[in-house]
């Protein structure tokens, strides 16, 4: 996830259970770009043990392909092409999810970057843009190239993250497609990855909220795939993580300035606080210093008693998980 999922939050995700691979933060490509720099150090310094894919988000596919090849200079464990970005102003420049509203273009642009990355190419995109029946479409243009995996996250472009997902088109695409498809979208916790597998009959999931939500989500789903007992954190555990991501966060930050850093620490908990206790969401949500942070996390974190599995099922962040699993799940 922009702005979130960068190398402080790959350090600190690794250390409680990493996946299998991580995905940069998209590099934006355009005529002008050249490579984050910072995004860079998710992989030149990654020290997780863990490949890494390098995804951009891009039209123009000289650049597109210039870029990639810039990328392929530094220890990548391949391209992924972002084609699901919903933000609006991504869109309105026909990138990411954007570009769903021209299959053609799509069709081009796979096709020739496909013909011009010589290592793993692989392909994150949405259902369509205004509506799940353009997959079908879609659907056939990524399997008539020859692309290393597809990542689908099971909603439109217009659909954001405010419904349900749709499990039937991820399916229609594991049944049809020759490379291996991966789930994306409202995974949440272990039982809703293992219904979303068991639905899909996919390869894998990427999880992005619930994993700032969860940081243990992955070590999770080892230990239920074991058969082991599986590890359920309590408010300590989650004041040790937020207290070392943010320090790993100020550590980074190239230019940091207090009032930022607080900003941004404001945008990761509110994956994080999120149906935990609503006078601890709503005092997070009003900090104003570094200061007032460490107060709050302390107040309401340092202490034990489980953290609650799953948000609240009316959640605006995690919207329609529930669906899933198919039970009922406190409000």
């Amino acid at each position: 996830m922009q702005d979130v999922t960068d190398l402080p939050f790959m350090r600190v995700l690794a250390r409680r259970g990493a996946p299998d691979w991580f995905v940069t933060e998209y590099f934006r490509v355009h005529p002008d770009s050249r490579l984050d720099r910072y995004i860079l150090r998710s992989i030149d310094e990654n020290e997780t043990g863990r490949p890494v894919f390098a995804q951009m988000i891009g039209r123009d596919v000289p650049h597109l392909i210039r870029s990639a090849d810039e990328l392929a200079r530094h220890p990548i464990a391949g391209i992924d092409l972002n084609l699901g970005c919903p933000a609006p102003i991504v869109c309105r420049k026909d990138a990411g999810g954007g570009l769903l509203r021209n299959p053609e273009k799509v069709d081009r642009l796979i096709g020739e970057l496909r013909e011009a990355i010589p290592g793993r190419f692989t392909v994150k995109t949405r259902l369509g843009y205004e509506s799940e029946r353009e997959f079908s479409q879609l659907l056939e243009i990524f399997r008539s190239h020859a692309i290393d995996g597809l990542t689908i996250h099971g909603r439109t472009v217009k659909e954001r993250y405010q419904t349900p997902v749709h499990p039937d088109c991820v399916k229609m695409a594991v049944e049809v497609m020759p490379c291996p498809v991966i789930a994306n979208g409202n995974v949440i916790d272990v039982e809703t990855g293992l219904a979303y597998l068991e639905q899909t009959g996919a390869a894998g999931l990427m999880v992005g909220r619930g994993a700032i939500r969860n940081p243990w989500i992955f070590r999770q789903f080892v230990e239920t795939s074991e058969g082991r007992a599986v590890f359920k954190p309590v408010r300590r555990d989650l004041l040790e993580y937020i207290t070392e991501l943010n320090d790993e966060i100020a550590r980074e930050t190239r230019k940091f300035h207090p009032l930022a850093h607080v900003q941004r620490m404001k945008k990761t908990l509110a994956y994080i606080c999120h149906g935990l206790d609503d006078e601890f969401e709503y005092r997070i949500r009003r900090m104003k210093t570094l200061e007032d942070f460490a107060q709050i996390c302390r107040e309401h974190l340092d202490q034990g008693g489980f953290l609650p599995a799953k948000p609240p099922a009316t959640s605006k962040l995690f919207c329609g998980f529930e669906s899933l699993t198919g039970l009922p799940t406190e409000g």
